[in-house]
């Protein structure tokens, strides 16, 4: 097997198995605050969200030192480093007794954090990029699969091995994933160790002064902005909607199952097409899908028809983070692609940030459905700056013609 083949089949599988066990501890973190002695609903409510947002600061300001770091060191060590890091900082939490110490072992989670942006990173720049897309459409399908697994497995293991045991085999399961990344995958495009390094602020400038980076990172804000905004209401939503039997919990997990689902089956099929037509048509296309499959949430009357919707949109958000990854990697200078997929993910967190507080507030004012409609709206401008400002770049398929006409002359 190709060695580029196998570093991305080894490194799904172990971004599924780290996306699993992270995500296994949501469903249980409030109960877990309970059993450290926080009774108060609103104290819990408070904590939860102060433990849950401190993961997503740390690695925002983070993100860009470590990214920096893997273009001067190597993007597998970065990967190890992340790994090895979040082993020892989950097993301790684990053993906190109070929730300032959960709160402080998130924050250093997140300092620490970067398996899957330093994993994207060794896939882009150690993959062909004629096949970068559906390499990190792969990559993305074992991501949401994680993403989507871990909460219900969490869930109940936690009615049969208690809260603290799955702190330990969330620790194991990240320890083995990163064992395995050490013994199996390869960098064959290494950082040149006798190249003269600029500073961390003067790479920086050159990455934020390039013409498409800095769109491409807007787009990116937006993109997790608009898609995460709705995504605290959607329980109180489809109970409004009235679930059936009364399983609310139930089918607002459901509502993010069937999202989850169809941006995994469509991930690999749209870096494909990313990787034969570009990557800059994927997106648009994409964005204009997504924001299409928004406006009609706004007009559900059944659970079931939000079902249906949320599955047709995440056939389209299948196609924006692999083809948003894919640009990042042509347009990065060469040499620089770590610090750029930095600067990405800083954005991305970002966006996890302020959407869910700002759709909370917005949703005071303009409701869920109005919030659905403005969604719609920033998908739509996203999608229009991408195109105005971003010039497409040859595909694989025009260059191949390109080069059959230059053969026959």
């Amino acid at each position: 097997m190709e060695i580029w083949r196998r570093n991305l089949y080894i490194l799904m599988v172990s971004q599924f198995l780290v996306m699993c066990a992270m995500s296994m501890i949501i469903p249980f973190l409030p109960l877990y605050l309970q059993e450290m002695g926080v009774t108060d609903p609103d104290q819990t409510q408070l904590w939860s969200g102060l433990i849950f947002g401190i993961n997503f600061l740390s690695a925002f300001l983070m993100a860009p030192i470590w990214g920096n770091l893997a273009d001067k060191m190597g993007r597998k060590i970065m990967i190890l480093r992340s790994g090895y890091g979040m082993t020892i900082v989950i097993f301790l939490m684990g053993l906190a007794i109070s929730p300032l110490q959960l709160l402080f072992l998130r924050l250093l989670n997140g300092t620490i954090s970067g398996f899957i942006p330093a994993s994207i990173s060794l896939v882009a720049t150690n993959t062909p990029k004629e096949r970068a897309g559906y390499a990190l459409g792969m990559l993305q399908s074992g991501t949401v699969a994680g993403n989507i697994i871990g909460p219900f497995i969490g869930g109940l293991m936690a009615e049969i091995v208690g809260f603290r045991t799955i702190f330990f085999l969330t620790s194991l399961t990240i320890g083995l994933a990163t064992v395995v990344v050490n013994l199996t995958v390869k960098e064959e495009a290494k950082p040149d160790p006798e190249k003269k390094q600029k500073g961390f602020i003067a790479d920086g400038s050159e990455i934020l002064h390039q013409k498409a980076l800095p769109i491409l990172f807007l787009v990116g804000f937006m993109l997790q902005f608009a898609m995460v905004a709705p995504m605290p209401q959607m329980s109180l939503f489809v109970s409004d909607l009235g679930a059936p039997g009364g399983y609310i919990a139930f089918f607002a997990g459901l509502v993010s199952a069937v999202t989850g689902l169809a941006n995994m089956l469509a991930s690999p099929l749209l870096g494909r097409l990313g990787d034969k037509f570009g990557s800059e048509k994927v997106l648009f296309f994409s964005m204009l899908g997504a924001s299409v499959f928004f406006i009609p949430h706004a007009a559900v009357s059944a659970v079931w028809q939000l079902l249906i919707f949320r599955f047709l949109l995440g056939l389209c958000v299948g196609g924006l983070l692999p083809s948003l990854n894919t640009l990042i990697r042509k347009n990065a200078p060469i040499g620089k692609e770590s610090t750029a997929y930095g600067y990405s993910t800083s954005a991305v967190f970002l966006g996890n940030m302020l959407g869910p507080i700002t759709g909370g507030v917005l949703s005071g004012i303009i409701g869920i459905r109005g919030l659905f409609l403005l969604t719609a709206f920033l998908l739509i401008c996203g999608a229009f700056l991408l195109r105005r400002r971003l010039p497409d770049s040859p595909s694989q398929f025009q260059r191949q013609s390109h080069s059959q006409k230059v053969a026959s002359k």
